[in-house]
């Protein structure tokens, strides 16, 4: 797999399963890819993973078969570009305002004439990386239609939580309207013709968005499959102890 093939697959509507990494170091980052994601996203904005660990990773996930995507610290242009420089094949980039900024932060990733991206690349990556715009506050939803249509732009992510929180839609009592929200959102960009992914920790909600027609398809965290592979294993070494007497 490499970013081209990705992006000819989503061209084509067909969806590319991905796995989201919050813990840092090459040997996670090949753990997962060697599980066979089409793609695995390090995430410098929440997770552990510095960007002296991406050479390493983004190596590693390469390696393995997969694409290495990474979300980047924030939009600014110097945490854009960076990771292209450090091996990421392609950038999911947070908290886009609308889609003048989404323009901007497409701009961030093309060299020149058409982009200012800066000529420096250290570590493999990609002349044209996927650039994936996230929808998370209330500005970009209300912009939406425009974003979709951005130049450039090969998909937009929605951050639910963030979102959630944006809108005032966060807690149980919201779910259901939030639900509607996410919905809309994947129609919209389905319709205009653009990749959408919504962000999900287990790949029963995955596979959900993907019916939808979500065709960049997070299907686990990291961090969160450990702790419940983790919990599992010792409720399951407690229980039959116990029923041992021992």
């Amino acid at each position: 797999m490499s970013e081209v093939d990705v992006r000819r697959r989503w061209s084509e509507g067909d969806a590319c399963h991905g796995l989201w990494s919050l813990l840092g170091g090459a040997v996670t980052a090949e753990v997962l890819a060697r599980t066979g994601p089409d793609f695995v996203v390090v995430d410098l904005q929440h997770g552990a993973a510095a960007e002296v660990d991406l050479p390493g990773m983004t190596a590693a996930i390469r390696a393995a078969g997969s694409v290495p995507l990474v979300r980047t610290r924030s939009p600014l242009f110097a945490d854009v570009g960076r990771p292209l420089d450090l091996g990421a094949c392609g950038v999911i980039v947070p908290n886009i305002r609308d889609a003048e900024h989404a323009r901007e932060v497409v701009a961030a990733t093309r060299y020149a004439p058409v982009g200012g991206r800066s000529i420096g690349r250290l570590s493999g990556g990609a002349d044209r990386p996927l650039v994936i715009a996230m929808v998370e506050t209330a500005t970009a939803l209300e912009d939406l239609d425009a974003v979709l249509a951005v130049e450039g732009l090969d998909g937009v992510y929605v951050g639910p939580g963030d979102l959630a929180l944006s809108l005032e839609l966060d807690g149980a009592a919201n779910t259901a309207q939030l639900r509607d929200v996410l919905s809309s959102i994947i129609s919209r960009a389905v319709a205009a013709g653009v990749p959408v992914g919504v962000h999900a920790y287990n790949g029963a909600d995955a596979a959900d968005y993907a019916t939808q027609g979500a065709t960049i398809v997070t299907v686990a965290v990291d961090t969160v499959s450990l702790a419940e592979a983790m919990v599992g294993h010792l409720d399951a070494a407690r229980t039959r102890g116990g029923a041992d007497g021992h």
